[in-house]
């Protein structure tokens, strides 16, 4: 029997889905959080008379914090369970985004960032893990919901700071009531969470083990094959996000507005296919469903670069967000299968390959781009989601869930 099948995460819940909106909030509060703070990235450095160089190294440090502390969420939730990492995140975060706002200089500012990217990687981590638990537990498909929750939050964050900046309020105004309002929604939230994670004494000599050994445990050749998976599909994601609309504007000669509508297009249509697709695993199962979203999402990153009009490229960047919609949560849901390892070791490590594509590859494709051209390195980045989905992925089921 492996430390899965003893823990807690892996009981079997024979109706219902026991905990799934409360983690479905936790993906919204993370998700609002850190979008805030990103679309307020021009204000922080303006505020604080940050120079590009400082604020590159701020970016870079929050990016390092968070991975790795990623790397120590399957130890620690191996021992106290993932609510109580939640419900401590929940109440550091909002704490800290409005610290920053009212932080006296910039080495305070530069300081406090990455406690925030620590925060948010252990945090980011954790839900993951209480999602594919829950998961489980249920016997349904929750992921690819959890994850729209995030989709819809960054909107959210987007519309109403332009809304707020467009109004004059102050960035600490801002961040301050924001920071109160997570804190209070977190701490209504926190005793509902359910608890996932944590392995019951004397489960075995394997508990000790993850415990004591957490850093080398967990990479197993099927979880390097999920990773890569996911790797390669964040930086589809991180070229669409961090470059569609720079290649509609110097490409395609589009409008500044016109390529603001290739990212809105992207993420609205990566969260309406989140919306539906955790009906569409129960139906079709997540080996069937993988396939087809990725082969959207190769339609539309071909449409989205190929065609010269702008306006179709913007619906090629909508469809390319549709079909990879559903890739990182039936990616996430797969390596929680995977057997051997506690759940929250296995999440963990799979998000140090999401985040490492997420932040590698728009750099990659700047390099790229000074060397063979924007359009030849886009052009390229085509076929990856195809490709990816040639190659198997251990964990993911081929049949349709309860048949």
């Amino acid at each position: 029997m492996t430390v899965n099948e003893q823990s807690s995460v892996d009981q079997p819940v024979v109706s219902g889905t026991p905990g799934r909106w409360a983690v479905t909030a936790v993906f919204f509060l993370n998700g609002l959080t850190l979008s805030t703070y990103i679309v307020r990235a021009p204000s922080f450095k303006d505020a604080y008379q940050l120079t590009d160089g400082q604020f590159g190294l701020t970016g870079l440090l929050f990016a390092l914090a968070a991975l790795a502390c990623m790397q120590g969420v399957g130890p620690l939730t191996a021992r106290v369970g993932t609510r109580a990492v939640l419900r401590v995140a929940l109440a550091v975060m909002p704490l800290l985004l409005a610290g920053i706002a009212v932080a006296p200089g910039p080495w305070w500012f530069t300081a406090l960032a990455p406690v925030l990217g620590a925060v948010h990687g252990t945090t980011d981590a954790a839900m993951n893990t209480s999602a594919v638990a829950v998961e489980r537990r249920a016997g349904r498909p929750v992921l690819n919901g959890c994850h729209a929750a995030w989709s819809i939050s960054a909107v959210a964050a987007s519309l109403s700071t332009a809304a707020l900046t467009h109004t004059e309020v102050s960035l600490a105004a801002h961040l301050v009531t924001a920071g109160a309002l997570l804190l209070a929604a977190g701490l209504v939230l926190g005793p509902r969470l359910p608890e996932t994670g944590r392995v019951e004494a004397g489960a075995g000599d394997t508990t000790g083990q993850d415990g004591a050994a957490g850093f080398r445990t967990g990479w197993s050749g099927a979880l390097l094959m999920l990773g890569l998976t996911a790797t390669a599909l964040m930086i589809c994601e991180g070229a669409a996000l961090g470059w569609g609309g720079v290649f509609l504007h110097e490409e395609r000669h589009a409008t500044l507005s016109m390529a603001a509508a290739a990212i809105t297009a992207y993420t609205g249509g990566q969260t309406l296919g989140r919306l539906a697709g955790d009906r569409l695993t129960s139906r079709w199962g997540g080996d069937t469903l993988f396939r087809l979203g990725a082969a959207i999402a190769t339609g539309g990153l071909a449409a989205a670069v190929l065609t010269p009009h702008p306006a179709a490229a913007v619906a090629g960047f909508a469809l390319a967000g549709l079909g990879s919609s559903v890739l990182i949560p039936l990616t996430f849901s797969a390596v929680g299968r995977l057997p051997g390892t506690p759940t929250a070791t296995l999440v963990s490590r799979l998000t140090t390959f999401t985040y490492t594509g997420i932040l590698l590859g728009p750099a990659l494709i700047g390099w790229a781009a000074d060397r063979i051209g924007l359009a030849v390195t886009m052009a390229a980045l085509i076929p990856l989601p195809l490709i990816v989905a040639l190659f198997p992925r251990p964990g993911l089921r081929r049949d349709t869930p309860g048949a």
